[in-house]
């Protein structure tokens, strides 16, 4: 496993670094301290299985700049890491290419699992972004919207709450529906929208409701 990490404080790579040595033994790493110098390395012709980026360090082009690390680095997973946890942010770095959006405050728990979700072929989105804390949101996590079983290998690529999300797209339901149905907001129904692309390989809404057989109720 070959990581490289790009960020402008040398104490959270440091952090990050020992943090994924748990999670992937034996593996080996690159930093970078400002874009300039990720890109670079990342066309170095080194290949590396995943790619961490902050946004905003110095030099940093927009989010441009996670399609240019996947131009060099194609079969990797490039993974934004940041304090921002912003809905635009969110859904700007997935459309840009981006596997993953973990905000710099999560726990160890669950960087961990986001990254393991992510080397499993999923995308991770943090819940405390999409969270809506609604009287709906609320129902639905206490057990009331339950999901019923579905195909075990988009239970892998799915969270639960996207899961609920493509049932309702494959009722040919709209965003504005979705969102009323789940409490959420159509921002957050978008991110998920493009998490599920990402997830399924696809492109559209036609695609990703052919894209498995539909959850079935038991």
């Amino acid at each position: 496993m070959k990581i490289l990490i790009g960020d402008d404080h040398v104490l959270f790579r440091e952090g990050l670094r020992r943090l994924l040595e748990q999670l992937k033994e034996g593996a080996s790493f690159q930093e970078a301290s400002n874009f300039d110098e990720l890109l670079e390395k990342a066309g170095a012709g080194e290949t590396y299985d995943l790619v961490l980026t902050d946004l905003r360090m110095p030099g940093w082009p927009g989010f441009s700049g996670i399609q240019m690390l996947r131009e060099r680095q194609p079969d990797a997973k490039v993974v934004v890491v940041s304090a921002s946890e912003a809905h635009h942010d969110v859904r700007d770095a997935l459309e840009h290419g981006a596997s993953g959006y973990i905000p710099k405050s999560s726990s160890v728990k669950i960087m961990l699992s986001a990254l393991d979700l992510i080397f499993s072929g999923g995308v991770y989105v943090p819940p405390t972004v999409l969270r809506e804390g609604t009287e709906a949101e609320t129902r639905i996590g206490s057990g009331a919207g339950a999901m019923p079983p579905t195909d075990p290998q988009l239970e892998q690529l799915l969270t639960q709450r996207q899961r609920e999300v493509l049932d309702r797209l494959r009722e040919g339901k709209s965003n504005k529906q979705i969102a009323h149905e789940l409490g959420l907001s159509e921002g957050t129904v978008k991110i998920h929208m493009t998490a599920i692309f990402k997830s399924l390989g696809v492109r559209n809404r036609t695609q990703a409701a052919m894209a498995f057989p539909q959850s079935h109720s038991a």
